[in-house]
């Protein structure tokens, strides 16, 4: 996936930019009226054309290109909707998530993933560079981890969401792309599996086929993860002990789990 770092290195030609503006500055004014623009500052160029004086000639000028911010905004908007996060999901902040009344266990989740994503851009190439939230249904775990991706998406970082179970399904409803969705997981900048190891006892023989191949490439790679199952490490180990050692190790300075009784469900407490 492309990052916006890359996008903004673009090279620009500035004669067909140059080009470009002229051919605005000569349509009539009722043409222009008629046209509409998604970036009324820079009509759709992307930027424009700055004059500078250099310093050691004050009499000389060069040209240098300036991105308009809608070249970020439409970057961003081009990685939302390649990220397969649901509208619901992409409002899911730090800022909106309650953790006030509840239990410790949670306000430690909601800090541990704070701090992952003020951290990333400082960690992110290094093997300890992964997130992950473990434990009790219903704590938060996923909107912790999703308030993590929309950070990191408005940051201009590539995000790939993949729900466990709707994931592999699809994934085997589809066996033809069955390689290039497998290759799309494993070179994602980030993948965000959520609810690993969900619905079965025991992972299928093909999940966990895949899920180890995903995870490898990514370990061997350094290329960050954020995870968040139901199951402990010991119980990954349990199904996959060289999967869970290397979640373990990816994830070592940032992962809760969160233990504990029906208190910790907040979607049950909602309903009462």
């Amino acid at each position: 996936m492309q990052s916006l770092k890359g996008v903004l290195k673009k090279e620009i030609n500035l004669d067909e930019i140059r080009q470009r503006v002229s051919m605005l500055s000569s349509t009539s004014n009722s043409d222009q009226e008629s046209v509409t623009y998604r970036c009324n500052k820079c009509k759709d160029l992307g930027g424009r054309i700055q004059r500078v004086a250099q310093s050691d000639k004050p009499f000389d000028y060069i040209d240098k290109w300036e991105d308009c911010s809608c070249v970020r905004d439409r970057m961003v908007e081009r990685l939302m909707k390649s990220s397969k996060i649901t509208e619901e999901f992409q409002q899911k902040t730090f800022r909106n998530f309650e953790e006030e009344g509840r239990p410790d266990l949670i306000k430690t989740a909601y800090q541990k993933a704070g701090e992952y994503a003020k951290n990333f851009f400082d960690i992110r190439s290094t093997r300890k560079n992964s997130l992950a939230l473990l434990g009790r249904p219903g704590s938060g775990k996923t909107h912790l981890a999703m308030a993590v991706c929309n950070y990191l998406l408005k940051k201009g970082v590539g995000v790939h969401y993949f729900p466990w179970v709707e994931g592999f399904n699809e994934i085997k409803d589809n066996l033809n792309t069955l390689e290039t969705r497998i290759r799309q997981l494993q070179q994602a900048e980030v993948l965000f599996i959520d609810d690993m190891y969900k619905g079965r006892e025991k992972p299928t023989d093909f999940q966990a086929e895949q899920s180890f191949a995903i995870v490898n490439y990514r370990y061997l790679n350094n290329l960050p993860m954020l995870i968040s199952s139901e199951r402990t490490i010991s119980g990954i180990c349990e199904i996959d002990e060289a999967l869970g050692s290397r979640i373990n190790e990816m994830c070592r300075d940032y992962k809760v789990v969160i233990q504990g009784g029906i208190e910790m469900n907040y979607r049950l407490r909602l309903e009462d």
